[in-house]
């Protein structure tokens, strides 16, 4: 893309790779930097920076946004800890997450707020997610419910800190926000700079979190880092969607500054604190606290001493630093080099360091072979169907439940129309009455979708069929819902078998589009050119109803794989 004149937001803009990445955009004359960090002191501090290093351009080109981008906007400036010790705030959190995703959740999150805000060109999203999510330790919340079940029972609190706590919801929910934020901005380019979680080592690395090695909770981070890195090729993968890149450095990133003072850890310094020889506490056979004891005294100074910055990473010692970076350990890449190659790959150059990219090419897909016992195996399904006089439909074990609602209308049209043109020339309303009186007098058929858990919406749209699995509406905590108007007309689009005169209707507007798109191919063309041809359609003497639910999802759902 052309970074001249363009808007671009860099996430996580104050830390170490991100202020490489602003001033590297610099080089390019970008319109506008949004420049983000959780702390209004951070982003503040990082657009002052750039304002007294990039002087001779407008003030106003450096905007500043605070906040956590994984919550909703009213609790973005709120610490984590303050809406889990709050029982209404908690549960909020846990809902936003678990719950399906609504206008509501959508329009309340940070993340698509900044996003609609903004209306970027392009996103660089320099903000370790990993970290933020698996960070929230899941072990320590699953100890918690285990310690307090050997007392006997177990708090709501705890229950739901664990539920606030799962990786994975929050990820796929930061995922589906991310990409509805980024379509509804219409931004053209997103690059993430990830991360493999352990700087580039393996199961064998000796850098824990004073646990067992190696660290089950690094270990998570990696587990969580390499989901986002597939949840991220599935999005680059959307149709009509951003590009997407991810730059996933792998080793240590490093540095910020050099110099001497305070050693700061978690965002406080360390107070120094002493026992003197002669308060030693004896092991005689007793038992060793975890708590604070007798003996220990404020030394009266915090820890100082010469450190390196690492960014988000943060202070190390010269010793640890050079431990760390050694040749055979995590060894070193800087942010400017990270800032390089995303740039690069933001103009449209290739590194060959995307993820996504290596994703792509070293996916195995679809194959031409497939392709060919495809038809010998739809062929043999077919004979055995005239063979043994069963008509295959659906079974509800693909899903979604509206495929299965969609080949079992497409299936009744088939039985009382036969054709493409019979089923549009013939009244809706002949249609619903034909449909209703072949559910009613073929018990088998009516038993088959009944069975698999569709409910049969009858003509007069008061009256329904259920046997006792029900897909549709699924079971949420609810075991009784309203049939409103509005969660009927849901409930139909979603799975209900539909006999009503409307959706008869809606079913001849799409068999007329289907000839009208085929009448639209020139007379003649026999090229490869065209997918959905009157060959295809089998001259539209018969209504198929995996080829009609297959062109739904493409065309009117827009559900198409545009990458093989």
């Amino acid at each position: 893309m052309q970074i001249k004149d363009s808007t671009i937001v860099v996430i996580g803009g104050w830390g170490l790779v991100g202020a490489a990445m602003c001033r590297k955009l610099m080089e390019f004359s970008p319109k506008k930097l949004v420049i983000t960090s959780l702390k209004q002191s951070e982003a503040e501090e990082a657009v002052a920076d750039l304002r007294k290093e990039y002087s001779n351009y407008p003030s106003e080109m450096f905007e500043a946004w605070w906040g956590n981008i994984f919550t909703r906007s009213e609790w973005k400036d709120t610490p984590r800890e303050t809406l889990l010790v709050n029982d209404s705030l908690r549960l909020g959190l846990i809902h936003d997450v678990i719950d399906e995703l609504d206008d509501i959740i959508l329009q309340d999150s940070a993340l698509y707020s900044l996003l609609l805000s903004a209306r970027p060109d392009a996103v660089i999203d320099c903000v370790n997610t990993a970290t933020a999510i698996a960070y929230q330790d899941i072990y320590s919340s699953s100890r918690s419910i285990l310690g307090e079940l050997d007392k006997g029972g177990v708090s709501n609190e705890t229950v739901e800190r664990l539920l606030a706590s799962l990786y994975i919801p929050q990820l796929t929910r930061h995922i589906q926000i991310l990409y509805r934020g980024l379509k509804d901005a219409k931004t053209t380019s997103y690059i993430k700079i990830g991360t493999s979680g352990t700087g580039g080592m393996g199961l064998n690395i000796p850098y824990t979190h004073s646990e067992e090695q190696p660290s089950r909770v690094l270990l998570a981070k990696s587990a969580v880092a390499g989901a986002h890195s597939l949840l991220l090729f599935l999005t680059a993968r959307t149709p009509n969607g951003p590009i997407v890149k991810e730059i996933k450095p792998s080793a240590v990133i490093a540095w910020k500054k050099i110099g001497h003072g305070e050693v700061i850890r978690k965002g406080k310094p360390i107070p120094l604190v002493d026992m003197l020889p002669e308060n030693a506490m004896q092991l005689d056979g007793g038992t060793f606290s975890l708590r604070p004891v007798e003996g220990v005294k404020d030394f009266g100074e915090n820890f100082k001493s010469v450190f390196i910055d690492t960014g988000e990473n943060g202070i190390f010692s010269r010793a640890e630093f050079e431990t760390i970076s050694a040749l055979g350990q995590m060894e070193l890449v800087t942010p400017e080099e990270i800032a390089e190659v995303t740039i690069h790959e933001l103009r449209g150059g290739n590194t060959g360091l995307d993820v996504i990219a290596a994703l792509d090419s070293s996916v195995m897909g679809p194959t031409y072979r497939g392709g060919i016992l495809r038809n010998s195996a739809l062929e043999q399904l077919k004979a055995l169907e005239q063979e043994t006089g069963a008509d295959s439909v659906a079974f509800e074990m693909l899903g979604p439940p509206r495929l299965s609602k969609l080949l079992y209308e497409a299936y009744i049209l088939k039985r009382i129309a036969v054709s493409f043109e019979s089923a549009i020339a013939t009244p809706a309303e002949q249609l619903s009455e034909k449909a209703d009186m072949l559910v009613k007098s073929d018990a088998k058929l009516r038993a088959q979708m009944l069975s698999v858990g569709l409910v049969i919406m009858l003509p007069n749209g008061k009256s329904y069929l259920r046997g006792n699995d029900v897909k549709i509406p699924p079971y949420r905590g609810q075991t009784e819902l309203e049939t409103t108007s509005e969660n009927i007309e849901k409930w139909c689009n979603d799975g209900w078998v539909d006999l009503r005169v409307e959706n008869m209707l809606a079913w001849q507007q799409r068999l007329q589009r289907i000839m009208n798109d085929v009448s639209a191919i020139p007379i003649g063309d026999t090229s490869s050119r065209f997918t959905h041809s009157r060959v295809y359609w089998e001259n539209f003497h018969t209504i198929d109803g995996g080829k009609i639910a297959s062109w739904i999802f493409e065309v009117e759902e827009n559900g198409w794989r545009f990458k093989r």
